[in-house]
């Protein structure tokens, strides 16, 4: 069966459009067509701007003819995640509050990538304040996951990854503090890249303007793609220049690359954690890679681990909040500190330590924040002994949509290695995010196969991992995760037997 031209690379896209093979508006217009077609039963693009760019297809045809290029992506049709301003477009993180608010300009991320040459035509959906591993909200409602209906296309990029996964566009743009890149790539089937923190501004990337736009604590902006080579072209695009934010403002920088070809690599593996128990498919899947990397001569150990766990993920979560916590409205904020001091003492859990996290004061967040430099130094020691470490994005494949009560109320089976299946809260696989994420380290989502929940299941779910380097290691993991498309696992559309 041929493949649908929807579901090639963003970077074979741009090679047939300066080969003239497509055309920029004839390509914009076959997304467009599949946008209506199956958009009203996916609900990931829910905000459109096909006139405006059509204009600029035009344009890039036009200047084509000439033989004008704009940049790598000239003339490639691409979305990006509803949090991020498009000038004229509106942002509203999913907030009634919001549905009228309309940028005035663009996103710095945006920018850049017009300015590359791509053609953005429309946003993709978001869970409310994007705090979810579901996309659902009451200005744009729910977005489905393209492999089943049913399930979550995961959070808070939810609608880019289904979008990608279903061939309704070409490049996505989104953001993570959460897995939120990471998450929606590994259950829809797609490749997402959380950079290290800083060097993709944030700024543009709010719901309004606010002091902290560019260095928001945890949170990361980067792209998620149909392939790893895509991901390489659009973190050149995003960091030109390359800058990192500090204290005293951006200041440039060069990629330190270790250059080390992918089958010399020392790769560490974790595939389960008693913090967040990981489901049989993932690990099987991990076990799987594993052997293989192995037959390619790459040095794997299963049994190191770079930091306690669970020191880890109580620094995480707390860090997470304090950082979240900080665009509270005053009757939420309020609301948190009237919650915390009921908790008892020793009480981890995940509400308790929300509301901890959110209303912390600055000695304690200090403290915290140097308990995550303790963090930081202990994973650079290890990226001394590794060049690599792999491990779960999330603890399951996508799970059955599930609104109700809050998240930490919401369970999902989990069977384990010991044969038992467990119920535990949807917050329980945040672990995953933040084991790299809370010392800002590079991590880049990759699909390894398509798996069963059980062996009587008919359903395949798509299940990944996520492969983290060293601090500002982001060339030497792309490099890797475009090694591993090439040689172990490419792109596989949905069957999308719904669309019929």
């Amino acid at each position: 069966m041929t493949l649908d031209i929807a579901f090639l690379p963003a970077h074979e896209l741009a090679r047939r459009l300066r080969r003239r093979e497509v055309g920029a508006l004839e390509l914009l217009d076959h997304y467009l067509a599949r946008v209506q077609r199956l958009n009203p039963r996916l609900n990931a693009v829910p905000v459109l701007d096909a006139e405006r760019a059509r204009e600029r297809a035009h344009e890039a045809d036009a200047a084509l003819d000439r033989g004008v290029s704009w940049g790598p992506l000239h003339g490639v049709p691409m979305t990006v995640k509803e949090s991020f301003n498009v000038a004229g477009l509106p942002t509203t993180y999913g907030y009634p509050a919001f549905a009228e608010n309309r940028a005035k300009d663009d996103a710095v991320t945006v920018h850049r990538l017009k300015a590359a040459g791509a053609v953005v035509f429309g946003k993709t959906n978001v869970p409310v304040s994007l705090a979810d591993w579901q996309s659902f909200n009451p200005v744009y409602g729910t977005t489905n996951n393209p492999w089943d209906l049913s399930r979550t296309p995961g959070g808070s990029s939810g609608g880019s990854a289904a979008a990608l996964a279903a061939g309704l566009t070409g490049l996505e743009l989104g953001s993570d503090i959460g897995a939120s890149i990471r998450n929606p790539a590994h259950y829809c089937g797609v490749w997402g890249f959380k950079p290290t923190w800083g060097v993709v501004p944030q700024a543009g990337h709010e719901l309004t303007p606010v002091p902290i736009a560019d260095n928001f604590d945890i949170a990361a902006v980067g792209p998620l793609a149909r392939s790893a080579f895509d991901l390489t072209l659009a973190m050149e695009v995003l960091c030109q220049p390359l800058t990192t934010y500090t204290p005293m403002g951006r200041v440039p920088l060069a990629w330190p690359t270790r250059g080390t070809p992918p089958r010399r690599c020392r790769v560490a593996i974790v595939s389960d954690d008693a913090q967040a128990r990981v489901d049989a498919p993932v690990r099987e899947a991990l076990a799987r890679l594993a052997d293989f990397l192995r037959r390619e001569g790459v040095a794997v150990s299963e049994e190191a681990r770079p930091v306690d766990s669970a020191e880890a993920h109580a620094v995480y979560l707390h860090l997470l909040r304090a950082a979240t916590g900080a665009r509270f409205t005053d009757a939420d904020f309020a609301a948190a500190q009237a919650r915390a001091p009921r908790y008892a003492a020793g009480d981890t859990s995940y509400p308790a330590r929300m509301d901890r996290g959110t209303t912390t004061g600055h000695r304690e967040w200090v403290q915290v924040d140097q308990r995550r430099d303790l963090l930081r130094r202990q994973w650079a020691a290890f990226f001394e002994r590794f060049d690599l470490l792999i491990c779960p994005t999330a603890t399951t494949p996508a799970f059955v949509q599930n609104q109700q009560g809050e998240r930490w109320e919401r369970l999902i089976p989990v069977r384990t290695a010991d044969g038992r299946t467990l119920m535990q809260p949807t917050t329980d696989a945040l672990f995953w995010a933040g084991y790299p994420g809370i010392v800002g380290l590079p991590a880049c989502a990759v699909p390894l196969e398509l798996a069963r929940e059980d062996t009587s299941a008919a359903l395949r779910l798509p299940v990944g991992a996520q492969i983290v380097g060293p601090a500002f290691g982001d060339m030497d993991v792309l490099a890797f995760a475009r090694w591993l498309e090439s040689e172990y696992r490419r792109f596989e559309p949905p069957a999308l037997a719904w669309a019929a």
